[in-house]
Parts: C-alpha cells; structure tokens; sequence
C-alpha cells in the first residue's frame, strides 16, 4: 500500500541511507507507482515515500517558505476546498490543488493533527524545535509499523508494511505465536499487535516525538473519550445533526483531480451516498463486483441505483480468469498485505485491479452501517481443533477471550476506532494498493455526531430517512435485504424469501455445518449448490476449495514444509483436505486460515 517508511536514528549517513533505500524498494509494487526520499542528518530522519501517479499525496515533501519546516504525508485530507485559497491570499507560497497547503496549516494550527480530516499517515521535521514528529490518522486505518530499538543507540524503524522493516532487519522474521492465534480466530490481530515478533502497529490517533534521532515522547493528539463524552441527543435533533454533517461533508469527497467511480451494492450506504450526490446524469461512472454464476442482489438493485441518477453503469466480474491465475493472487494478496488478510480476499484484489481501469479513485459505502448502526462486521470463532497444534489451539482459545473483552468496552468506540484500525485495514490495504478508496462515512464530523446518538435504538430509521430526503425514487427502491418503502405483505414476503437465499448460500459458500455437509454429500449429484450460488454473494470457496482449487488446496497443504509447522497437527490437516474435498465435511474457514498462514511463512518467515 502506498505510504512512508524509514528510520530515525543517531546513527551515520554511510550506515542508514542505504537502510533507506532498501526500505522504500520493498514498497514499489506497481509500475504506477512514484517513490522518493529525504534526509535531515542533524534530526536523524530517513524517510522516503511511495504514491501512486497522480494521487493527492504524489508531491513529497512539502515545506515551507523557510525551509525549516518540512512535511512528508500519505493519505487524503478531507477540508473545504477554499482552505489552500485562504493561505495562498495570507501570503504562503501553496498551490490551489493539491497537499501543500498542509505544511502551513500545521504553522498556523497548534491542533493541526487534530483537525486533520481523513485516514493518512505522515511524518513532520521541524528544525526550529529540533524535532520530527511520526503521526497516523484516528481511526489507524493508514497503519505504521514499527520496531523500536533495544537500546538507545539503536535505530527506530517504521513504515506502512511490514515487509519494509522485514527487509533490513532479517532478524525479525519470526511469526509472534499471539498474534498467529487471534489471526486464525478473528481473522485479524488485535491490540496494535503484529504477526511478527516485536514488530508493532502505531496506535490510532498517536503523535509520536523524536529529538536529536532518538524517540523522546509518545504521545496522542486524540483519545476517543473525548467524543464518548459528548451529552446525547434527541432522536430529532441527532437525525438533524447526522444530515447537516453527511451532506456539509460528502461534496468534499468528490474533490480532487482524479476521476472517481462509485462502487454500487444492493444496500443503504452507497445508495445514501447516490441521493445526496446528486451529479449531473452521465458524469459518474458506477460499476458493482458481480458472481460468475448469475446476476445477484447486488448487481439487480445497484443498477437500477444508476439508472434511476442517470449515471452509466458496468459489472465487474471475478470469472474464469482469476480463478485460473488463482495461485498467483493468493501469493500477491498475501504479500501486499504482509498477511494482514486471509486468501479468500485473494479475488478482491482482482476486482480492484479491474476497478482502477474504470477510475483510480473508488467510492464505497464501506464505513456506513458500522458507524450509523453500530455494527460488529467481525466476530471471533473457534475452529475445528483437528488441524492445529495443542499450543496453537490454546492460542486461538486465548483470542476468543481478547475479543470478548473488547466487546465490554463502549460500542461506539469499538466500530469507531478498533475495528477500522484491526479488521478492516487489512482489506483497505489491499484495495489501496490499486487505487485510493474514499468513503464520507469516517469523517470526523459525521463521526463525532453518532457519538451523540440517543440511548434509545434507531434502526434502520435514520438511513432510510437519509435516503427519502435525498431521493424519494431510490427510497421507494427496496435492498438487497428486502428493506424499502412498499406493500407492508409483499415487503415481508419478499423480505423472507431473500432471507432465505441469503442464508442458503452462506450455507453453501462456507457456513454449512458438518451433519448438513453429509446430507449434501449424498444428494452430490444433484448441484444443489447452483440454486443457490451468486444470488446474494460473489465468493463460493466451499465449492471452489472442493472443485477447482482442489489441486491447489492439495500442494499447498499436504507439501512436507505445511505439515511440518510447528502450529499444525499433521494428520488433522490431511483429514480436513481429504474430508473437504470429498465433500462430507466443511472445513471452509480451516482451509482459509490453513492455507493463509503457510503462505505467510513461505513469503515472510522462511524467506
């Protein structure tokens, strides 16, 4: 994923420049992509970036008139468009479009970080106060590693992959057992922890200061209980709050110089995003990730979505060509993410791929429901103890508890601030590497509003409200769930019968469980599973595990190297191929984490 990384150190020039360059190497993963470094020896930083062309933050550094202060950022910075204007007119030197308005902002504004509107990383060299300042956004989405030294002598490393740090300190390749188990439970690493030992993720929301190239203070420039604190509203009062906020907010998400698509679905949030936007017909190209097997919910609804806002619209389908190059985008996701996502996001990447052809600047709802309805989009989940090592089982058992303590915490906070920073990143990380994803539903004020939500529950009220106000087309239009304003029978008809395709499928993609997985073996020959497959999702790995990746599933996970990690118990892991690929048994989710963790250690550990 594009953003910074280097070191800060008291060590020389000859020692750390290289260190540097081979940093930023380990980051240029695409031809599309634009690297560059500085150094200042007397504040000890080596920071180098990679951007893609064209993105808002290709132009690094940005300094100011005097040269003393310098600014190297990632990211996106959401603001009124009249703010580079203003300080251009105050007499700084700063270009209309673009980040450079930033290194100003951060002289006149003592809450500069603060008031930073976006999911960015960045670093700040401020050779007036003989300090450099490593900082990331409040939500932690644009996620900095580190490896803090030993001693005080040693050098502090930081970048936004893994990978970079891997690269020069070989040392560190060594998967952290803690990590490992809440990764097979959870599907992600909780607690700013890593998968690699003594390799640690930036706290959310954090500034940290450095002097004379030694760290000198951690500190954060926000804490979520400062909007926890907030008195609640009235139901009318919030639902006026929450629109001023969304729709003051949504034009600036539309900024910049990039052409910008919107990814449809079937629900709410996009759909919000399409009744405030209100673009002029054929200016916004929208397009949806559809199945292989039929046109789903998602691809039936978004498209009447378009047509209703008169903007053109297209199918992006994860067919016959991925699955076939399916080996080389599970190795790729792997890597790009340094793990951080398990292989079934492998066709994601394909469909991102596919996406940047249509804009290289990609709208979503994602953020919406989680913030608004408050919803946990990850839950975790012991497997079958079959393929694992006693050690390893009591490690994903020890997640489960991590996980449980999380949800005793304020519920706000959680889908606020630790589950972006945790459970979505990893996929965020891999869509980024394409193309930059925006979604208005984690701006600050909107963000700061539903901290002010009343105690009482309000459903799905305020974004059906959202919709109404905005288009009372699209809110006749009912979603993918069978929500929507029409016939109160036929909407709870229609709504059971989605409800039951919905959970038919989930069965048959991975949720089946193993008696009903014997009964569907003995009803084999009657593809059961086509009557179900693509109508409401786009990924089938129960099948495909027991189809056509069965040859991939077999050579990854039967090869001597996986039977031989110390995480596995080597008979479970054949009986859960050789039980899923006859079709008795479902081992889905095992195959998944499985196959994810071998890939992990043959890019990161072996290598």
């Amino acid at each position: 994923m594009p953003g910074i990384v280097g070191l800060i150190t008291k060590k020389p020039r000859e020692w750390a420049e290289p260190q540097l360059a081979r940093m930023v190497e380990a980051l240029r993963h695409e031809s599309f992509y634009v690297t560059g470094t500085w150094i200042n020896e007397s504040l000890g930083v080596y920071v180098g970036w990679v951007a893609r062309q064209n993105s808002f933050s290709e132009e690094m550094p940005l300094r100011n008139e005097r040269g003393d202060v310098t600014l190297v950022f990632s990211g996106e910075d959401y603001r009124e468009p009249n703010t580079a204007r203003r300080l251009k007119e105050q007499g700084h030197a700063c270009q209309e479009a673009g980040p450079s308005y930033l290194v100003h902002l951060y002289e006149e504004d003592s809450d500069f970080l603060k008031n930073l509107n976006g999911r960015f990383q960045g670093l700040v060299a401020d050779s007036r106060r003989g300090t450099a300042t490593l900082f990331n956004d409040r939500f932690g989405l644009q996620r900095i590693y580190y490896h803090e030294p030993a001693g005080p002598d040693g050098a502090f490393y930081f970048s936004a992959e893994a990978k970079a740090i891997l690269a020069v300190r070989p040392e560190l390749r060594s998967a952290d057992p803690q990590g490992l188990g809440e990764y097979v439970a959870c599907g992600c690493v909780l607690e700013n922890r890593t998968l690699f030992r003594d390799v640690h993720a930036l706290p959310p929301g954090s500034a940290w200061i450095f002097r004379s190239g030694a760290l000198e203070k951690k500190a954060a420039y926000f804490e979520p209980r400062e909007w926890e604190e907030q008195e609640p509203l009235n139901s009318d009062s919030y639902y006026q709050h929450l629109r001023d906020s969304f729709t003051t907010a949504l034009p600036h998400y539309f900024n910049g110089k990039e052409r910008i698509g919107v990814s449809l679905t079937g629900g709410l949030d996009t759909r919000i995003i399409m009744a405030w936007r209100k673009a002029t017909p054929g200016s916004l190209p929208c397009y949806t990730f559809g199945s292989m097997y039929r046109e789903n919910q998602d691809v039936y609804l978004a498209r009447r979505v378009a047509e209703i806002c008169g903007q053109p619209y297209q199918v992006v389908t994860d067919d016959e060509r991925c699955l076939s190059r399916f080996p080389h985008y599970a190795e790729r996701t792997l890597y790009l993410t340094d793990g951080c996502v398990d292989i079934s996001r492998s066709v994601d990447l394909w469909n991102n791929e596919m996406a940047r052809q249509i804009a290289p600047v990609r709208m979503v709802g994602t953020f919406g429901s989680e913030i608004i309805q408050k919803s946990v989009m990850f839950k975790a989940v012991l497997p079958s103890p079959e393929p694992f090592s006693q050690g390893m089982f009591a490690e994903i058992s020890r997640a489960v508890e991590s996980y449980r303590s999380l949800l005793r915490g304020n519920r706000t906070s959680l889908v606020a601030f630790t589950q972006p920073a945790t459970y979505h990143f990893g996929v965020l990380m891999l869509e980024q590497t394409q193309l930059t994803l925006r979604s208005p539903y984690l701006d600050n004020e909107i963000v700061r509003t539903v901290f002010r939500a009343p105690k009482v529950e309000q459903g799905e009220d305020v974004r059906m409200r959202l919709i109404e106000e905005g288009s009372t087309a699209l809110a006749h239009l009912r979603t993918d769930r069978g929500l929507g304003h029409y016939n109160a029978v036929a909407k709870a008809m229609k709504r059971a019968y989605l409800e039951f395709t919905f959970k038919a499928e989930y069965a048959y993609d991975y949720g089946m469980p193993q008696w009903i997985a014997k009964i569907d073996h003995t009803f084999a020959p009657l593809h059961l599973e086509r009557l179900w497959m693509g109508r409401h999702k786009l990924f089938h790995f129960r099948w495909w595990y027991r189809t056509i990746l069965a040859k991939y599933v077999e050579e990854i996970l039967l090869d001597p190297r996986s039977l031989a990690r110390p995480y596995v118990n080597r008979n479970g892991v054949e009986a859960v191929v050789r039980g899923h690929i006859k079709g008795n048994r479902n081992y889905t989710t095992e195959i998944h984490r499985l196959l994810s963790l071998e890939m992990l250690h043959r890019l990161f550990v072996d290598a």
